[in-house]
């Protein structure tokens, strides 16, 4: 069993690895001159989809800011938050960092 393999069955269906520099790997893009901003959660171990339903479902609880939020899965190792306020960077790190990651 590789490490990635015996990482997502001790922690659940998926894992989150730090990056090499030891941070959460959330990556923030802005675009289109400063009208859109993007949240990246890159290097996923296991089910993206849960993580992805599993951050809509806890963090995102408010249904206005929930309808507004778009979750697209990205090479099948990342994910790509839009519709999100520049501040929900340090609350998606601070989420992941509370779960384990």
């Amino acid at each position: 069993m590789n490490t990635s393999a015996l990482r997502t069955a001790l922690r659940g269906s998926y894992f989150v690895p730090r990056n090499t520099n030891g941070s959460v790997p959330v990556y923030s893009d802005i675009r289109n001159n400063g009208t859109k901003y993007l949240l990246h959660v890159r290097n996923i171990d296991g089910d993206v989809a849960a993580l992805a339903e599993d951050l809509k479902s806890t963090l995102f609880t408010d249904a206005d800011r929930a309808s507004k939020l778009s979750v697209q899965v990205i090479r099948s190792r990342h994910l790509q938050l839009s519709g999100l306020p520049r501040h929900y960077k340090q609350d998606v790190v601070a989420w992941l960092q509370k779960k384990g990651f």
